[in-house]
């Protein structure tokens, strides 16, 4: 890969909102600080900002403000001679596990970037299961007669662009749970074989919450990728993945910055004394966004055909010393559970946001 090709060069000013837009961009999840004659100083991942960001770090602020959140002791990568062969570069990745080697000239000049997925068959095992059996009451009398993930978006449904959103990812093995209105989810898609994916059912006889389901199906052998079906988004669900392996969680939770003014002075005081008056505050809250990774043990802690929600079961996970680990979703994300929400899905597609 000529690294041009991707303009993933940032400099030391590069504001980190504008990186996280430069390797989501290039698709290769880093971006390369270099001097003003593109010599390598240091390397940014995705993963890197993602952490500096749950720190509450500034999104205007330089990029090398990041450098205090990291979990690498150095931001100065490991790099090779433009000359090393694919088979030396093969095996220092895998060494080091890494899925990038920016290769240098004589003079530290970056000449190119090596993907780990170049040199080997890119696999990408997760299964995922697509939560799509709530009414939508809040949504009537639109989920009269469908269920709230099938209603219309532009050329398809909301779970429909989650399918394919899977499918151009590489996650092929998709389960939607369904419970009401199932028989339209199951005769609009059917097995999926003509969509390029492999859909199974999970059936709920009675509401399960928004675990539940997933203790109607046996314990999987691999990452499970969990998705509420009312989800409009454009997270890279391939990054989340890495953080999730990066960090050997045992469940990850996508996260979404919300901001709510309060439209009052807010005062601050001691006793009687007032200490401070605040006009009109901006406070900041991470919601939960409905997607999640799970590895294949979180599903011990799921009862059989028992009501339990993700609160549940994250509470049993902690309970049990569990490393659950939080990703903040920078991307485009709306959870459409309100008519208005649905107005604004409609709007910004057709506006091309999402």
């Amino acid at each position: 890969m000529k690294i041009l090709d991707y303009k993933i060069f940032i400099n030391t000013h590069t504001t980190i909102r504008k990186a996280m837009k430069v390797i989501q961009e290039c698709a290769c999840g880093i971006a390369l600080i270099v001097d003003e004659s593109q010599r390598l100083i240091a390397t940014i991942t995705d993963g890197d900002i993602r952490r500096a960001i749950l720190n509450g770090v500034d999104l205007e602020s330089d990029i090398t403000t990041i450098f205090q959140y990291a979990v690498r002791p150095s931001f100065k990568p490991i790099t090779a001679h433009f000359s090393t062969s694919k088979e030396v570069l093969l095996m220092m990745m895998k060494e080091k596990s890494l899925k990038h080697i920016p290769l240098l000239d004589n003079e530290g000049r970056v000449v190119e970037l090596i993907l780990l997925s170049e040199l080997i068959k890119d696999e990408f095992t997760i299964t995922a299961v697509v939560m799509a059996g709530g009414r939508g009451e809040r949504l009537h009398p639109l989920t009269t007669n469908v269920p709230k993930p099938m209603l219309p978006l532009q050329n398809g449904t909301l779970v429909e662009r989650i399918i394919e959103q899977l499918r151009d990812v590489g996650i092929t093995k998709v389960q939607i749970s369904t419970h009401y209105k199932s028989e339209v989810i199951k005769n609009y898609f059917g097995d999926g074989r003509n969509r390029g994916v492999d859909i199974s059912y999970i059936d709920e006889n009675q509401p399960l919450g928004t675990a539940g389901a997933l203790g109607l199906i046996p314990m999987p052998s691999s990452t499970n990728l969990v998705i509420n079906g009312d989800i409009l988004t454009q997270l890279d669900f391939r990054a989340m993945y890495d953080f999730h392996k990066t960090h050997n969680a045992i469940m990850t939770m996508g996260l979404r910055k919300c901001e709510f003014k309060v439209p009052y002075g807010v005062v601050g005081t001691e006793d009687i004394k007032v200490t401070q008056l605040v006009e009109k505050p901006v406070q900041s809250f991470l919601v939960n966004a409905g997607i999640y990774l799970l590895e294949p043990a979180v599903f011990q802690y799921i009862p059989k055909n028992k009501y339990f929600d993700m609160t549940d079961l994250i509470g049993q996970l902690l309970k049990n010393k569990q490393h659950v680990i939080s990703f903040p979703i920078q991307e485009y994300w709306l959870d459409v559970g309100l008519h208005e929400d649905y107005k604004r899905a409609i709007k910004d597609i057709e506006l091309g946001k999402v």
